[in-house]
């Protein structure tokens, strides 16, 4: 871990054992079962909204399979930041391929994090790897929406549907955090903080520790985070495109894409849950639109450009325009 990784919550309260996990019982009792059987492990693929543990769940399976050697035999990958069909045919195929058995090692493990963002063609190549490779390889795949898989890939893997963290755990665990770094904290400040997050563990430990650097977790920090915050950009963004002030949309579109990474599922969802709030819109076009974009993105489109075309036909959805 860099020396910057150790200094974020976020990753130095990663649990680092199923007994750690905050919440996802069922899907941790599933799990223990089968790493009681290595040799039997199937492929994985892990479904649900960001910041609900896909991830670290796949790390830990891959430290409890693979022991002191889980760096050298895990090959992890964003496919958001790399969708290509090459990447899959040399980096992935490449290391599938490799053999190097080490004593108690079952196999090496592929961890590709939301590969809904991967093509159509780059999920059949991957399909194909992972039949042609299975013997000594196992996939462990993340995706926000299992609807972005094909039906391939779903059938060859054992499927994990991950909820959203209830408050109460939640906010429970925050404390936790507040406790053990010595801050003081209000629990209304951490309840918002929650609300804020809409659920992202994740994303909620980050504005945690953004309040706490602050001085304090109370209220008045909480609010002051979130001026500045990037979902709070992201309604900022959309209230632009209603008005039809495309070009400061698109230039804050690029800011959250670019700078702040927000991968472009997350950026759909959020322009949806921002666009529905919004009394004035036709709610009825709004969602069909919605879904358009989404089903462009699912194929593989520009996301920079779909979104752009997203936010410009935002302004048209007004049901009493501005004169």
């Amino acid at each position: 871990m860099s020396s910057a990784e150790s200094l974020m919550w976020s990753e130095k309260y990663r649990p680092k054992q199923l007994s750690d996990l905050v919440d996802q019982k069922d899907i941790v009792e599933r799990l223990q079962a089968m790493l009681k059987k290595p040799e039997e492990l199937p492929h994985m693929l892990f479904t649900g909204p960001p910041g609900s543990g896909k991830t670290t769940i796949a790390l830990i399976v891959a430290r409890t399979l693979l022991k002191d050697y889980w760096k050298d035999f895990t090959l992890e990958m964003n496919a958001s930041d790399e969708r290509g069909i090459d990447v899959i045919r040399e980096k992935i195929k490449v290391f599938a391929s490799h053999v190097d058995r080490r004593a108690g090692i079952p196999f090496r493990i592929v961890l590709l994090d939301e590969a809904d963002s991967l093509t159509h063609d780059s999920q059949t190549a991957l399909r194909r790897i992972m039949e042609e490779f299975s013997s000594g390889t196992r996939f462990i795949l993340t995706a926000n929406y299992a609807s972005g898989i094909i039906e391939p890939i779903q059938s060859r893997c054992a499927v994990f549907r991950f909820v959203r963290i209830p408050k109460e755990d939640a906010v429970s665990h925050l404390e936790m955090i507040c406790q053990k770094e010595k801050v003081k904290y209000e629990i209304k400040a951490i309840e918002h903080i929650y609300e804020l997050s809409a659920g992202d563990m994740r994303q909620a430990i980050n504005q945690l520790q953004a309040a706490a650097s602050l001085g304090s977790v109370d209220e008045s920090n909480v609010k002051r985070i979130v001026g500045v915050s990037k979902r709070s950009s992201v309604k900022e963004m959309v209230q632009h495109a209603v008005k039809g002030e495309f070009s400061k949309a698109r230039e804050q579109l690029v800011e959250l894409l670019s700078v702040y990474g927000i991968s472009e599922r997350d950026m759909l969802r959020y322009i949806y849950e921002d666009a529905t709030s919004i009394k004035s819109l036709d709610q009825i076009e709004l969602a069909r639109i919605m879904a358009e974009y989404d089903y462009r993105l699912i194929n593989g489109a520009h996301p920079e450009i779909q979104l752009a075309a997203l936010l410009a036909e935002l302004s048209r959805l007004e049901k009493n325009p501005r004169e």
